[in-house]
């Protein structure tokens, strides 16, 4: 919907395997339907495709409409493994077109403003980052696509801990080490973990902690990032899991309780809007983009190491 309210795009044609769904989306933005993707690839007026699928689909879609000369905007994660988002980056090199990731949490005012703090200087080095990202699941996960390893690539470490691998490359760069411990606590997800344990080893020493979750029943997101002379922390993402806010601490030399000051950042959840108008620039030629096909192949590059951490039980090099 972003691209059809934008006043920089048109929405102008849509796909999806379900009739009605396309037909939704058409009725509320003035565009064709279609069932068929390649369709819409193929159309002489279409600049650029959105591929909001399954992740089963992604690379196929991406790497069709790159061929066909189409930016494209992929959501989040770059396929469902490491290789199909190396395949996809080749594709945009060669094609010489735009590929964005969807990393929407870039977009979080909060999160802005404690990476541009940490980029400053104003926390010191980095020492550790904490996150704790997750929602309660629901029942009948096990028949959604993200139930099914073929459409998914895998369970929650792959649904919202891609936001959080990236996040973590974002504020820190590609870590050395990983270590990761799996777990199918609740729903009946087979093979598919439904809570993920990460721990990242940087060059400096710096070591990142996370847990994401299909269990957190009530829904949270905490990101913590801590330097020699301060830290900074974001709390909420809008909406159910309440309001976005960044604390930032300074350390003080003598010990004691650190200096804070809390901003909250309230009104809708704005990260969507300003991705698209971030791509819509990229397309325009301007350079500075987030969420780039370096980007996802570094986001997928973490998990891959996560996954075959938590099959060896062992540290593994990232």
């Amino acid at each position: 919907m972003e691209a059809a309210e934008s006043p920089y795009s048109k929405c102008i044609a849509v796909a999806d395997p379900v009739a009605r769904a396309a037909q939704d989306v058409a009725a509320a933005t003035g565009a064709d339907a279609t069932h068929d993707w390649r369709r819409i690839v193929q159309r002489a007026d279409v600049d650029a495709i959105v591929v909001s699928t399954p992740n089963g689909y992604t690379a196929e879609i991406a790497i069709g409409a790159l061929a066909a000369g189409k930016h494209v905007l992929v959501e989040k994660p770059m396929g469902r493994n490491l290789e199909e988002a190396e395949r996809m980056r080749a594709a945009a090199e060669s094609a010489g077109r735009v590929l964005k990731i969807g990393f929407n949490h870039r977009y979080h005012p909060a999160i802005v403003a404690a990476r541009q703090r940490v980029r400053d200087g104003g926390i010191g080095d980095l020492i550790n980052l904490h996150c704790r990202y997750g929602h309660g699941g629901r029942p009948g996960y096990e028949r959604e696509w993200r139930g099914d390893r073929s459409l998914a690539g895998g369970g929650e470490l792959t649904d919202q801990g891609v936001h959080v691998v990236d996040l973590v490359h974002w504020f820190a760069g590609v870590p050395r080490q990983a270590l990761a411990m799996l777990q199918t606590a609740v729903w009946p997800l087979g093979d598919l973990e439904d809570n993920a344990f990460g721990l990242f080893r940087f060059a400096t020493g710096a070591v990142a902690a996370f847990h994401t979750s299909w269990t957190q029943w009530k829904n949270l997101f905490s990101f913590e990032v801590y330097g020699r002379s301060g830290a900074v922390a974001v709390q909420g993402l809008g909406r159910s899991y309440g309001v976005e806010t960044l604390t930032v601490y300074k350390r003080r030399p003598d010990g004691g309780a650190p200096e804070a000051e809390t901003r909250a950042f309230e009104g809708p959840d704005v990260s969507w809007r300003l991705e698209w108008e971030d791509f819509v620039r990229a397309v325009q030629g301007r350079e500075g983009m987030l969420g780039t096909p370096g980007d996802g192949v570094a986001a997928m590059r973490m998990l891959d190491a996560l996954y075959r951490s938590a099959r060896s039980g062992t540290v593994v090099e990232v």
